[in-house]
């Protein structure tokens, strides 16, 4: 259900919860916050009208803190890696695009079962327009979803391609910039303690030299750490991530990576003693989402898995955890635990997992038509000439998740238990082939959340803890 108001969310859940004047929460009954308060509380925080969406989104970080599903930073974690304390295993980041709260309760039951403690959330930037996911959202539904399943620990959200807008930038640098400024004041305070600052769009390969190639990427990446670090939270350093060569473009080289962070080390120190990056991404011939044949199938992929692994060994020469995959996740089975194998810290999944979610058996067919006559009407001018429908439709149908947000979240409960189950066997699949299941009792080791209280909004005080309010 959707509460229709802050009032009456705050009596329905007074046997279970309670909360203060002074906006502390205490968990009286933890089974029923699990069995029934944080379903309603999760759609109230998605669908609910203001003020009752941010009460719950406030609410729901709270629980979160009180039964030790808290947002974290993994940057201790990459750190230990450059340090040597742990090896041979690869982060799964997973980019959440559909049904947030049973794809984030799959994802959780699957660590579980796996003893997985190694695993991150994202969203990218261009991913929270056409799914509809704003920070404050996306951070509360995954809090939500590890209450639910019980899930204690820290939770790694991470924002994936913060980017910096290219040809915007050609014209009107400033305000490129301040895009992605805007963004990050809205992620941190949400619990976006990882992010991918992604400036690899400003590379120009007309200079002769590699500096100048990466100058205004390494200059915009450390202008953009010093605005990041001067938000944290007391006691938490964001892991940072840049970015040296777009995705789907050429390879990267070492020598491009020494030009990169060389000049963003040499930049960031003249902004002030902040830290710096904990991962570096690079480009070894794949490309986001794959490539796609005219049968509907994905084309074979040559991962360069010797450069991924000097390009991981050299950011670790820098002091950082190594070097990041992405547009990895249609790529054949058998490849995925070459990963670990070349030491690559953390490898970003996205499309297979929408995949497996949208090509499940039980998957609604009036449902994805429905869905595929949105694109024909409404993303028609992404259609190549040589498309057919099907790779037209396999190219897009992620933008018809925002769309079809309300259904996709309200599927009929036998089929998205049979979905979900497929999509929890999917997360599970990463978790072992990329050697993170049996991390949990690593992360703990190396990784302490940081308690982080939020003031609870003024609309929510005094909103349903009084008796006899309706006399």
């Amino acid at each position: 259900m959707i509460h229709e108001s802050v009032y009456e969310l705050r009596q329905n859940l007074k046997d279970a919860v309670g909360i203060d004047d002074n906006g502390r929460v205490d968990v009286l009954d933890a089974e029923k916050v699990r069995r029934d308060v944080i379903d309603s509380l999760a759609r109230d925080a998605v669908f609910g009208a203001y003020p009752l969406k941010t009460f719950s989104r406030w609410l729901i970080w709270e629980l979160g803190q009180a039964l030790g599903a808290c947002p974290a930073s993994i940057h201790d974690f990459y750190i230990a890696r450059a340090a040597g304390a742990w090896s041979n295993r690869t982060v799964p980041a997973m980019n959440m695009r559909f049904a947030t709260y049973d794809a984030g309760r799959a994802a959780y039951r699957a660590a579980q079962r796996t003893h997985t403690g190694a695993f991150v959330f994202e969203i990218a930037r261009s991913e929270m327009g056409y799914t509809f996911q704003e920070p404050a959202e996306f951070s509360a539904v995954l809090i939500a979803s590890a209450i639910k399943e019980d899930y204690r620990g820290p939770i790694f959200i991470q924002g994936d391609h913060f980017q910096v807008d290219g040809k915007k930038y050609q014209t009107d640098p400033a305000g490129a910039l301040k895009e992605v400024k805007d963004l990050v004041k809205k992620a941190v305070p949400a619990g976006y303690w990882n992010i991918d600052i992604d400036t690899s769009t400003l590379v120009t390969l007309e200079p002769h030299s590699l500096d100048a190639q990466q100058r205004e990427n390494y200059l915009r990446s450390a202008q953009l750490t010093k605005f990041i670090r001067d938000l944290e939270p007391e006691g938490v350093t964001i892991s940072l991530g840049g970015e040296i060569g777009e995705v789907g473009e050429k390879n990267s080289t070492v020598a491009e990576l020494d030009a990169y962070i060389d000049g963003y080390r040499a930049s960031l120190g003249e902004l002030g003693d902040y830290a710096g990056l904990s991962k570096i991404s690079v480009a070894t011939g794949t490309a986001h989402g794959g490539v796609l044949l005219p049968d509907g199938a994905h084309a074979d992929v040559a991962v360069d898995f010797d450069t991924l692994n000097d390009l991981g060994e050299r950011a670790r020469f820098h002091g950082c955890g190594g070097a990041v995959q992405h547009g990895a996740s249609t790529l054949p089975a058998e490849l995925f635990s070459k990963f670990p194998q070349t030491q690559t810290i953390e490898i970003h999944l996205a499309t297979g997992f929408t995949n497996t979610f949208l090509d499940h058996p039980s998957f609604p067919k009036p449902l994805l038509d429905e869905m595929y006559a949105h694109l024909d009407a409404h993303h028609a001018d992404e259609r190549a000439p040589s498309d057919t429908d099907l790779v037209f439709h396999l190219k897009t149908r992620k933008k018809a998740l925002g769309p079809f947000k309300p259904e996709l979240w309200g599927l009929q409960r036998e089929r998205a238990e049979a979905i979900f189950a497929g999509v929890e066997d999917h997360y599970a699949f990463f978790y072992e082939k990329l050697n993170v299941a049996g991390t949990r009792q690593l992360v703990d080791q190396i990784v302490t959340p940081v308690a982080h209280h939020k003031p609870m909004p003024i609309l929510g005080r005094g909103a349903g803890d009084d008796e006899g309010l309706a006399d």
